[in-house]
């Protein structure tokens, strides 16, 4: 069943480039409202706490292509770690274009209007974030158990990487960013998707 993932997995990264999960847009200084967003706005917001969270999914890719000699997982996570890289890339540039700072003034997620929610522990400052402790037990294993480990971390971050990218999709005013976050939505759901059949294979629970 795990051969049968090669060409799943090549389908996930043409769905990414279709959904503009990889895409070469770029953010005019001009909102859909008019001006550059302000450091208070869900486009800002957006672009520094996915940045954030992308970066968290690209060391546990890379984590676990050093860890499993598994084609399949290798390469599911080497186009995630491209992908995200070249996301994170585009939100911290149009950061840039508008002038506005990288580090949030407040609470992560505030843009969403979870400014209040509890403070993440040990790491997981955002919600499907992995604690340090997870991060220090997937660089631990090897193997199959790695795999299934990297397979359920990475599922739980993705199901709170769509959960912000939804709310760019209804909050941001910039509509190529509204273009990226629908993308990321698409692609992360089908990834998924075929994490928990992978999972499955590995009689593993997602």
């Amino acid at each position: 069943m795990r051969r049968r993932t090669n060409w799943i997995v090549g389908g996930v990264v043409a769905a990414v480039v279709a959904g503009g999960g990889i895409t070469a847009a770029v953010a005019s200084t001009d909102s859909d409202s008019g001006g550059s967003p302000a450091t208070s706005s869900a486009d800002a917001g957006f672009a520094r706490d996915m940045a954030v969270h992308h970066q968290q999914a690209v060391e546990m890719s890379y984590i676990v292509r050093d860890r499993t000699d598994d084609e399949d997982v290798r390469r599911l996570a080497y186009d995630i770690a491209q992908t995200q890289a070249n996301q994170r890339g585009m939100l911290l540039g149009w950061l840039d274009l508008w002038e506005l700072p990288k580090v949030p003034e407040g609470a992560p997620m505030e843009w969403m209007g979870m400014g209040d929610m509890p403070p993440g522990k040990d790491g997981a400052l955002m919600p499907g974030m992995a604690t340090g402790a997870e991060l220090k037990r997937l660089g631990e294993l090897s193997g199959e158990r790695a795999e299934i480990l990297y397979l359920q971390l990475m599922t739980r971050h993705h199901r709170g990487g769509v959960h912000m990218a939804q709310g760019c999709v209804d909050r941001c005013e910039v509509s190529a960013e509204r273009r990226l976050a629908r993308g990321m939505v698409e692609s992360q759901e089908s990834e998924i998707e075929l994490m928990s059949s992978m999972l499955k294979a590995r009689g593993a629970k997602r």
